[in-house]
């Protein structure tokens, strides 16, 4: 997690300061079910929240402690009994350290979850927005980096809401997954706490209880957390991808809106680069490379070790908090892409027709040659303007055997751009719905 790639707001979940405030609050609420049970004093359980409530815990004193004690939560137990006094022994009856860990992880965690999916629901909107923009855009569509047959941007810009309408619907059921709370003590079993402070505290926290978490909560929803992010990041980079070719100076359909003052280059004055888009594809590498020690975290030692913890004091800040930055950067790009209308028709006529070639093969079959010998006859014709830069509808005119089955009409009608674009509203409809 570095300043450059970081938004304030989830940067806050991680903070120092986030993280002991919400392991006071589930000691707190523990205290609070303990005493409704008749466990401590309800005067002790009040005072808990009143001094530690209205606390502001010394990070400096607790990493002192730390030193000393060498464990965490012991340096936060030991401050937090300076500030509440003798109260304080009535703090932490029957918990174990994990129980404040992975609870507090799993508040992170889901809280990081909604920052992402308002981040989701932003890209979303910009991606619908400029789609209905470019409905009818007509431009040529790709498929190994060479000319296929003509879509249009909006489709294009269809399918990526698609796709991440999908990413949305894996985060909220990762966040459903994450947001467990485990108060069990010792090997999980209750057998110094009672169940119902558990439940008490993952109503209290937003969470539900672990079913068996046998001291720790299984990592398996870790697991299935940091690989959605992960699959989010992905889809981030296929939408960078197609940005940053569109940009190349060869293409020129689209590219990242060039600020006044922007530089593109420290040698070459004119360069107007993708940077965004090549940023993204870095971040994006990042997401997904925390996936893997997330998966590597779900095989632990019996009940409990703490081979995770280092992983997770990583990967839980770095995924989250670049991941957020990575969506809110694509959002920003797509809001402001420029898009080249003229540019797409230029690239799409520059093969001079051959686009059509499916269509011309298709009527073929339909007027009674083979498949084989259609191909061979549309195919000689197209190579033509591949190799001598030939007109593709004038080769066919002038091809005897292809006129043997089609008309000039009926060979011009194969190239009429709308027959490729009839569809689009359906597709908009199938995607959008009928908004």
């Amino acid at each position: 997690m570095i300043p450059r790639y970081s938004r304030p707001e989830m940067v806050a979940i991680w903070s120092p300061e986030t993280k002991f405030r919400i392991w006071f609050e589930i000691e707190a609420h523990a205290a609070d079910a303990m005493a409704e049970l008749g466990i401590v004093p309800k005067e002790a359980a009040k005072i808990i929240w009143e001094k530690g409530g209205k606390a502001t815990f010394d990070i400096e004193r607790i990493d002192e402690i730390e030193r000393e004690t060498k464990h965490d939560v012991i340096a936060f137990l030991t401050h937090l009994a300076e500030i509440v006094g003798p109260e304080a022994r009535f703090v932490h009856q029957g918990m174990t350290s994990s129980d404040v860990l992975d609870t507090c992880l799993n508040v992170q965690l889901v809280r990081a979850s909604d920052i992402l999916l308002a981040d989701l629901d932003a890209l979303l909107a910009a991606l619908k927005k400029r789609a209905y923009e470019h409905k009818d855009t007509v431009t040529i569509g790709r498929s190994h980096g060479i000319h296929a047959e003509p879509t249009t941007f909006g489709v294009k810009l269809a399918q990526a809401y698609a796709e991440f309408a999908r990413c949305r619907t894996r985060l909220v059921n990762a966040r459903e997954e994450i947001a467990t709370c485990a108060i069990s003590g010792a090997v999980g079993t209750f057998a110094n706490i009672d169940p119902r402070v558990e439940a008490h505290v993952a109503e209290k926290m937003g969470l539900k209880p672990e079913p068996v978490s046998t001291q720790v909560i299984p990592r398996d929803r870790h697991a299935m957390f940091f690989a959605t992010l992960a699959v989010i990041a992905s889809s981030i980079e296929r939408l960078a991808v197609e940005v940053r070719h569109l940009q190349r100076t060869e293409v020129l359909e689209a590219e990242e809106y060039f600020s006044p003052g922007q530089k593109g280059s420290s040698a070459m004055p004119h360069k107007r680069n993708p940077v965004l888009s090549e940023n993204l594809t870095g971040l994006a590498r990042m997401v997904r490379a925390y996936a893997v020690p997330a998966l590597e975290n779900v095989a632990l030692w019996h009940e409990r070790d703490i081979s995770h913890s280092s992983v997770e004091r990583m990967i839980g800040p770095d995924a989250t908090v670049t991941l957020d930055f990575a969506l809110g950067r694509l959002t920003g790009m797509m809001e402001k892409l420029l898009v080249y209308p003229q540019a797409m028709q230029k690239n799409m006529d520059r093969f001079r027709g051959l686009v059509h070639s499916q269509r011309v093969l298709l009527a073929l079959t339909q007027a009674g040659v083979s498949r084989e010998d259609s191909y061979r006859l549309v195919q000689r014709n197209a190579m033509k303007v591949w190799e001598q830069g030939a007109d593709f509808l004038s080769e066919l005119l002038a091809d005897k055997d292809v006129r043997a089955a089609l008309s000039e009409d009926e060979i011009r009608d194969k190239f009429d751009l709308g027959y490729h674009t009839k569809h689009v509203d359906t597709i908009f409809k199938r995607v959008f719905g009928g908004s």
